[in-house]
């Protein structure tokens, strides 16, 4: 049995027994409700959902072969409603909580191929049925969730067949199918035990390699990241190490952070279709929780991974300290948090396993955990103090585990934090921050000092200096306490609770095991309490305090709403004290409680004592309740009444003119005296009887007085007193009962998992009212609630006042009497008898028992709940006749009501707010399930006794909501009682009051009755309908109808009832009558709210006929509907666009039924084609959201054996339905003119920069309530371009591709007469003026060209292709980017993965390569450029043609022929269309062997293509280099005859230059450069020698292409060529080109730093060492930076080598100066050389203070009296040291020698402010 369930109140853990036979009992009803026969039974079993998610929720002891029975009836309900989206939501959710809750218990075989074909249906194919889109939506997250709960269960083989299916949806990384391939081997990749020989080494090197394929993708690292960290950890028998460096590197350059003053992300990252990204959702960029997860499980004893992560975190560690933070703030975060968390995960499996001893071998050993601690704490103290709020919270979390795993390391580090953070007072945020991960970390350090095997620390003071630091933190946390620093304030008290939860009990007598030597308790105790009232004293409110009726007893301040650490603190201080302690607070309290009135904390002072009084109960009600009662009566005595409160005296006369009241001071002192009673006596119990009368006294008396404020606070008492009489709760929670085995003074904590039944001290105490109590609780009913009700009764019908101030007072303070009975005893009071169908009442016995629950002991009885209900029905109408003005009286009536009738309701929402829940989560009381300190591991978190208790408690508030708030689902012959009917009736009229706040509330209390009583949502729905279509309607009704209308409630609803639907539909598209804004605004939104909750309509409305029920039939309704969707009749344009919206889900509803008649669709459909002419934009956009849908045969399209060629005969073709209806419309005269015409205006060009590309063009003119009913939102996979957009110089076009499927669809479904109806305004269109009208031009001819229809060839042959080459010679330049989206879509490869050929590809193709005429403007050239790579992005390289592949070479070598043409767009053109043709042969050539060879030998000249380029380019570059150089020195009077000539042949490589970089940069920017990087390499040495040239066009795009080649990692010999190439730059004759090469080391090494080689390393650091000599300063000083970078994160050898020689050098030259040896042999650049190697070193270490670095800066220093350059660098870099190291300063000073801190203190001149 579950901990909680065990720890429910005895009366309700007994019944607890009786859940498993009930659960069988829902089982069985659920087989029965579903008939395998009738798939439509689906329906009849969802009702049965939420009774069987309360058992999982309640944590119900079931029996496992009922739990698998439910798992696979679920699922084959799962997959039998297909296209039933609603009901496979609802299956999906509860097999996804089943799954989860028993997963490890159950054995199932689950195949995957159904779920996968779910997704497909309905997510990846074009038939997207009406359901709206949040429905969708959900769906996919269920589908999803579902597939990861089962893939555990997949049957062995499935890995492999997985793979095979989603493996070829990889083959081109260049289509989006690539990016879909990758989101589904994530989600179905199993790893169980059966599917686990599947993975080899071989098959990782694969996934590496498909991992390269795509560059700088976050969602494609996303993917293979999470598939890769699944396989690590499952898969322990495999070896990584040989992929350890690959891995390495890529997770670091997974963290996009800047590098070397770089950019902090990809400069252009690949274009991933939103559509897969809103599907296979990665939440952020870097996947931290996948590369932490593979991190801490490729840890293994004897495994490289320990060196390659120590290396990853020393490059990672600057990013996290305090000043180095931005956005990558947030996934190192997560990286952190992820790293400890999965750390903790892997111990504790491991301690925990009963695994075979196979794997013990792969275990952590003490050494691997050392090492990883030592690891994260560097990470740890970085990021400690940051000011970002969740990175310092992680810290301290992390550094809490951690101390339990290795406290010899950490606590250490912890204890000098805090000292050093109370030392710098100055910085709060730091004090904050150390005390959090002191409380947090509290319990180790106890266990630490206290247990039986002390841990032996190196640190500060070993174990006992723990207990000081505890004690230390203690005594600072009184001087915490701050009205003016709340987070300081909340951190104390969440120490001194963290530090008080572990103790078992606060003695004062020094005898016993003394814990707290530093302090006496009793001192302390007072002293705690002085500062506490001081705090209370000087507290202000937070906000006005609400005066209202409602404002409740405790909206209070910071302490009370910024977290639950101020109660907490106090209940558990309280709890531990001992009797004699207890007593000497209980004294000091009880007398600041009665000496003072702070009105400003009511809510602190009152949890204050209701602390005292849930310690000790007897006690506490002498020393602080007593007092209270007795100054409240005192103070009332006296004072005016009104007689209304019960007493029936008054000593005011009722007619008096003169209003009694009281002083203010005296309203103030009794309201706060009896709110703070209110909250003390919460937890009273028995202990209250004694002052009984007291009691009755002080309430009636509340009642009584004039004020309002005195009323109310009356209220609150009367309602705390009922509630601590009858309800359950527990008493002495905050005891120890438990002590640890391992440290007596330390009190044993619990987990909930490993709950046995041995221990009954253990079990909590509840208060189980007695007798007394419960006489007294109907004492309390039969004054306050039914002699209010009585009197209530008399005020309604007698009209007793004559003043209607009066009235108006006595209703008021009646109305609160009734509240406040009924919100005191909740669900106490007995709930209505239900009744059964033939209008009995139901015997209780009858009522089928679900799960166990109650709030407390019965009290009152059924009939006082009826009367109650009867007098509230007659007060209701009493005052919407004479008072509906009033909204207070009407507020409270609406609050009994909703007591009344929502039985359990309170309590729901007691559970759902309940503040302190979050609390529990808290690291300060959690001790983590793996605890080495006393070695001592369990399966869960461990948690105070009281923390688990505050659980049970809350779990058992939950039960008594829930216990009988199912049960009329579960019998089909309950309906509500009269009383509740009357309830209900009279909220359904105060929704559609006037006053806003009583519209809101009724709605929700009639809500909740609704969802409890189903039968009643179709009363209210036609009512409220007819509100809407009702002529006379007043605004306030018409908003009050739609905020009730627009629940989900009755959105559900709708789809399982036809009356409801069709009255529902047709009252808001006839409510077009209404004016007011308002009424109209709400009904669009509860219109859109319809639209997107859509979930279908059931079969039965399909199948309704007139005669089998008073609602229309359903082809009546589609025609009812029809006519209002024409433009004749007169309706406003948005009442248009919802019917045709309405009649469009209707017949897609339609569709999927067998027996529907097929007219309704082709008269639909042929509606729709005349919509595209409409005059109303909107209601085009529907039509062609509408056309894309309902289009779906195509009969004319030629099937795969008459592709080319074959005219085909059409005899044999199935003609379309559709046909008939449609041909009639379009072969109407000028049908497409007026059409085309009326789309063009949809196309609003507006400027480039503020459209983006692709987006939908209606934006411009919609509002987005108009585009969520025209847009379906998923256009899906169907969603155009497949390919990724990167190519910017097409521009951004305005082609709509869902316009181009509109023709393509009409095409298909009636054939060539479609085309010949076109062509005329096709062609006029093609040659218009405007460029909207080209844009629907483009859009007819791709859709038409796409289309592969049977004589599309011939078509092609007569016209088409002239009019594309008509297209490409028309010399306008605007609409260039439509018409190359026209081509693109009309090449776009068919099928899902786009190798289906389109049957005129190949001749779009000539045409585009067909050389143009030689008289051609340029922008005719570069257009041609443009749509020919438009026409290759689309084709699929690893199956490309013969034909293809020599049209590619034709054009490749056309191509490096013109790479020199003049005009620069032209030379754009060329190379962005030459990076997608070497692409392309590229991977033709690597995917399959027999032609390997075909693509690379294209050749130019003697060489082949490549080769050909990376020649001439060297060649240029020397050149370009040379000229540059040429024209910076001084030129010669008389010119040689042939420079001009000269002068032509450099401008000539200068353009063509431009055009490789080019093709560089869209290599890089594609995402192809994967296939090219050989080449890109070997193009290394002209991108860094031409960064400054004379030429500023050409130095922009070579700057632009370093930039992108910054972020490009290599591999294999490509790296080892960039090594030698970026090393023979640096020793380049140019300086400048010898700085860029160094600039681009820096990025270069960090990037490649775990597979570069360590030769190559020790090369590249030889390399920057010789340039601190450089003759240049400039370079000098650069590579002074480069080389302080490569410390930060290099090679330590390397490292340790430099520095040593960077000191020796610079001591041999300052010995010499000294000996004043001034040879000319030292020349500037060798001594400013050997400075920049020592201040090189000095910065290496930003923020840390090693050992060697105080004799290096010192040495530095000494070098201040040089000439320049070399004093700057000096005072530079001391002023850096300084500036770095200020923080720490009053610590780390005191490595350095007197002697040091004086010549430092020479260096910085005296004008600084801290000299």
């Amino acid at each position: 049995m579950h901990l909680y369930n065990a720890w429910l109140p005895p009366p309700i853990a007994e019944q607890t027994a009786r859940e498993r036979e009930s659960f069988a009992r829902v089982l069985r009803s659920v087989k029965e409700a579903y008939r395998s026969d009738d798939p439509e039974s689906v329906y009849c079993t969802l009702r049965w959902i939420d009774v069987i998610d309360l058992f999982v929720k309640a944590k119900s002891e079931v029996d496992l072969e009922d739990v698998a029975a439910l798992v696979e009836l679920g699922l084959e309900l799962f997959h039998t409603s297909r296209n039933k989206l609603y009901a496979q939501v609802r299956w999906g959710s509860i097999l996804v909580k089943v799954l989860n809750r028993y997963r490890k218990k159950l054995s199932l075989k689950i195949q995957w191929r159904p779920f996968y074909e779910t997704l497909v249906s309905t997510h990846f194919t074009r038939n997207t049925g009406p359901e709206g889109w949040t429905l969708r939506q959900r769906h996919f997250q269920i589908v999803t969730s579902l597939v990861r709960c089962c893939r555990r269960f997949f049957p062995p083989g499935s890995a492999s067949e997985i793979w095979s299916e989603f493996g070829s949806f990889l083959e081109n990384p260049w289509h989006n199918s690539s990016f879909e391939g990758a989101g589904f081997v994530r989600l179905f990749l199993p790893v169980n035990i059966d599917n686990q020989d599947f993975f080899s080494l071989n098959w990782i090197q694969m996934c590496i390699d498909q991992w390269d394929s795509i560059p700088n993708c976050s969602f494609w690292n996303c993917q293979w990241a999470a598939i890769v960290a699944r396989v690590i950890k499952k898969c322990s028998f495999i070896n990584w190490d040989c992929f350890l460096p690959a891995l390495f590197t890529k997770y670091l350059n997974m963290f996009e952070v800047p590098v070397a003053n770089g950019s902090g992300s990809y400069p252009f990252s690949v274009d991933v279709p939103r559509y897969t990204r809103f599907l296979f959702s990665h939440k952020t960029v870097t996947p931290a929780k996948a590369i932490a997860k593979s991190i801490v499980y490729l840890l293994k004893p004897g495994s490289s991974a320990q060196q390659h992560f120590e290396r990853l975190v020393n490059l990672l560690e600057q990013y996290y300290h305090p000043s180095n933070g931005g956005r990558w703030t947030y996934s190192l975060e997560r990286f952190l948090f992820h790293l400890v968390l999965t750390f903790q995960k892997r111990l504790q499996r491991e301690q925990l396993s009963e695994d075979d001893s196979r794997q013990a071998e792969f275990y952590l050993g003490p050494s691997e955990r050392t090492s990883f601690v030592n690891v994260v704490l560097k990470l740890i103290e970085r990021g400690q103090y940051s000011k970002h709020e969740n990175l310092s919270e992680t810290v301290a979390e992390a550094t809490s585990i951690l101390s339990y795993v290795e406290p010899s390391l950490v606590l250490p580090f912890l204890e000098s934090r805090f000292l050093m953070a109370l030392e710098t007072m100055t910085a709060t945020h730091q004090l904050k921050a150390a005390m959090t991960s002191v409380a947090f970390s509290s319990r180790s350090l106890f266990f630490t000092s206290l247990s039986v095997s002390p841990v032996k620390t190196d640190g500060v003071g070993g174990a006992d200096g723990f207990i000081d630091l505890l004690m230390i933190s203690l005594s600072n946390a009184l001087l915490g306490m701050d009205a003016n620093d709340p987070p300081k304030t909340l951190a104390t008290m969440q120490l001194i609770g963290s530090i008080f939860s572990n103790l078992a009990t606060l003695e004062d007598n020094v005898d016993q095991l003394s814990l707290m030597p530093a302090i006496c308790i009793s001192e302390w105790l007072d002293e705690f309490l002085c500062r506490l009232f001081s705090l209370l004293l000087h507290l202000e409110p937070s906000s006005v305090v609400n005066e209202g009726l409602h404002s409740s007893a405790t909206s209070g301040t910071f302490l009370v709403d910024d977290g639950p650490y101020y109660f907490c603190m106090l209940e558990v201080l309280l709890g531990r004290l001992s009797k004699s302690l207890y007593n000497q607070a209980l004294r000091k309290i009880s007398k600041f409680v009665t000496t003072n009135i702070l009105p400003g904390a009511i809510a602190e002072v009152g949890l204050l004592c209701c602390a005292c009084v849930h310690s000790n109960p007897e006690e506490a009600v002498i020393h602080l309740i007593e007092p209270l009662l007795s100054s409240v009566i005192s103070s009332l005595k006296g004072t005016p009444t009104t007689g209304f409160g019960g007493s029936g005296i008054s000593n005011a006369s009722v007619c008096s003119k003169v209003k009694p009241t009281l002083s203010p001071a005296l309203e103030t002192a009794i309201d706060y005296q009896l709110k703070v009673l209110s909250v003390a006596i919460s937890y009273g119990g028995p202990s209250l009887l004694r002052y009984k009368e007291l009691f009755k006294e002080a309430i009636t008396s509340a009642f009584d007085s004039p004020s309002w404020e005195v009323n109310g606070a009356g209220v609150h008492v009367l309602r705390s007193l009922l509630g601590s009489l009858v309800l359950y709760y527990p008493i002495d929670q905050y005891k120890c009962v438990l002590r640890h085995p391992a440290a007596a003074a330390l009190e044993e904590w619990i987990n909930a998992k490993e709950y046995i039944d041995c221990k009954p001290f253990v079990v909590p105490k509840w208060h189980i009212p007695n007798n007394e109590e419960v006489d007294f609780a109907n004492e309390l009913l039969n004054l306050h609630f039914e002699s209010a009700l009585d009197d209530l009764l008399r005020i309604c019908q007698t009209k007793m006042h004559s003043d209607p101030g009066n009235e108006k007072e006595h209703l008021m303070v009646t109305l609160l009497r009734v509240d406040s009975s009924l919100q005191g005893v909740l669900s106490c009071l007995p709930d209505f008898r239900p009744l059964s169908r033939n209008g009995m009442d139901e015997d209780p016995g009858h009522i089928p028992f679900l799960i166990a629950g109650a709030s407390g002991a019965s009290v009152g009885s059924v009939k006082l709940r009826e009367k109650a209900a009867e007098i509230i029905n007659v007060a209701c109408k009493y005052l919407l006749e004479e008072k509906s003005d009033d909204s207070i009286l009407m507020l409270l009536v609406i609050r009994i009501m909703d007591a009344l009738g929502n039985y359990g309701g309170a309590e729901y929402d007691e559970w759902s707010n309940h503040r302190q829940a979050w609390k529990l989560e808290s690291a300060a009381i959690v001790e983590p399930s793996i605890n080495f300190i006393i070695s001592s591991h369990s399966k869960g978190k461990r948690r105070p006794r009281w923390a688990l208790i505050d659980k049970a408690y809350m779990h058992s508030t939950w039960r008594s909501s829930q216990s009988s708030y199912h049960l009329f689902r579960t019998t089909g012959n309950i309906s509500p009682s009269d009383h509740l009917i009357l309830l209900i009736d009279n909220l359904l009229t105060l929704s559609l009051h006037n006053y806003e706040t009583v519209r809101t509330l009724a709605g929700k209390a009639l809500l909740k009755m609704m969802k409890r009583w189903p039968t009643m949502i179709s009363k209210c729905v036609l009512a409220l309908a007819e509100n809407l279509g009702h002529p006379n309607s007043p605004e306030h009704a018409v908003l009050g109808s739609c905020a009730v209308l627009s629940s989900q409630t009755v959105l559900k609803h709708l789809t399982m009832e036809p009356k409801s639907f069709s009255s529902f539909v047709l009252g808001i598209l006839s409510s077009s009558h209404h004016e007011s804004l308002k009424a109209q605004k709400a009904i669009n939104e509860l219109f859109v709210k319809f639209n997107i909750h859509f979930g279908g309509v059931s079969k039965s409305i399909l199948r309704t006929s007139a005669i089998h029920s008073d609602g229309p039939d359903f082809a009546d309704l589609v025609s009812q509907i029809g006519c209002m969707s024409f433009e004749s009749t007169n309706l406003h344009w948005r009442y248009n666009l919802m019917a045709n919206r309405v009649l469009l889900l209707l017949a897609m509803a339609s569709r999927n039924d067998p027996s529907s008649s097929s007219k309704i669709l082709s008269e639909t459909a042929g509606h729709f084609l005349k919509n595209l002419k409409s005059q109303l934009p909107q209601t085009r956009l529907l039509a062609i959201s509408a056309l894309n849908t309902l289009l779906k045969e195509s009969p004319y399209k030629m099937s795969a054996l008459e592709h080319p060629g074959s005219a085909g005969d059409f005899q044999g073709h199935k003609k379309s339905s559709l046909e008939g209806a449609l041909s009639q419309i379009f072969q109407e005269e000028g049908f497409f003119s007026e059409t085309l015409s009326s789309l063009s205006h949809v196309h609003i060009t507006a400027d480039a920069e503020n459209t983006t590309s692709r987006n939908h063009g209606s934006s411009s003119f919609q509002s987005l309530a108009d585009k969520s009913i025209t847009l379906f939102y998923f256009d899906f996979s169907s969603s155009w371009p497949r390919t990724p957009s990167w190519i910017s110089l097409l521009g951004s076009d305005t082609f709509y591709s869902n316009f181009a499927r509109i023709f393509k669809r009409l095409f298909q479904e009636c054939g060539m007469p479609v085309l010949s109806a076109l062509r005329n305004s096709l062609e006029e269109f093609s040659n218009a003026k405007e460029r909207s009208k080209q844009c629907v031009a483009a859009e007819a001819l791709a859709g038409v060209l796409h289309s592969d229809v049977s004589g599309l060839l011939e078509a092609w042959d007569s016209w088409m292709m002239d009019q594309l080459q008509n297209v490409i010679l028309a010399p306008s330049v605007e609409s260039i980017p439509e018409w190359a989206a026209c081509i693109r879509y009309a090449v776009t490869g068919k099928g899902k993965r786009g190798t289906n050929i389109p049957v005129l590809r190949q001749k779009i193709m000539n045409c585009l390569a067909a050389p143009l005429p030689p008289t051609v403007t340029t922008t005719v050239v570069a257009k041609r450029f443009a749509f020919l790579s438009a026409a290759l992005i689309e084709v699929s390289p690893p199956r490309m043609s013969v034909a293809e592949m020599q049209l590619h070479e034709t054009l490749l070598k056309e191509l490096v022929c013109n790479m020199s043409h003049s005009s620069a767009q032209v030379r754009e053109a060329i190379g962005v269309t030459l990076s997608v043709l070497c692409s392309n042969i590229r991977l033709y050539s690597s995917s399959s062997d027999c032609h390997s060879l075909a693509g690379d030998s294209v050749r130019i000249g003697d060489s082949n293509w490549d080769q050909f380029l990376v020649e001439r380019a060297s060649e240029l570059a020397v050149n370009i280099q040379n000229a540059t150089q040429s024209e910076k020195m001084e030129i010669p009077t008389e010119t040689s005859p042939d420079s001009s000539q000269v002068d032509g042949n450099s401008e000539d490589d200068v353009k063509w230059m431009e055009t490789l970089f080019h093709f560089i940069i869209s290599s890089l920017k594609s995402g192809r450069s994967s296939y090219m990087l050989d080449l890109i390499v070997r193009l290394l040495h002209p991108v860094i020698s031409l960064q400054e040239t004379s030429n500023k066009d050409l130095s922009t795009l070579a700057k632009a292409a370093f930039e992108l080649l910054k972020w490009r990692i290599l591999w294999g010999p490509n790296l080892q060529n960039a090594v030698l190439l970026i090393l023979s730059s640096a020793n380049d004759s140019n300086w400048r080109t010898r700085s860029a090469a160094l600039t681009f080391l820096r990025t270069f090494m960090y990037r490649h730093t775990f597979i570069l080689s360590y030769a190559e390393k020790q090369q590249i650091w030889r390399t920057v060492e010789k340039l601190l000599l450089d003759n240049q300063v400039e370079v000098r000083e650069h590579a002074a930076a480069v080389l302080a970078g490569l410390m930060k994160g290099g090679d330590k050898n390397l490292a340790e080598e430099f520095r040593g020689r960077a000191y020796r050098d610079a001591y041999a030259i300052q010995k010499n100066r000294k000996q004043r040896k001034l040879g000319s042999s030292q020349s500037i650049a060798s001594i400013h050389g050997a400075v920049l190697a020592l201040a090189a070193c000095v910065l290496s270490v930003p923020y840390d203070m090693p050992s060697w670095l105080p004799e290096h800066v010192t040495l530095l220093a000494h070098f201040v009296g040089e000439p320049s350059p070399v004093k700057s660098t000096v005072t530079k870099a001391v002023a850096e040291f300084r500036r770095t190291h200020a923080d720490t300063w009053n610590f780390q000073k005191d490595s350095f020698t007197e002697e040091q801190l004086e010549v430092l203190a020479d260096t910085s001149s005296s004008s600084s402010y801290f000299a």
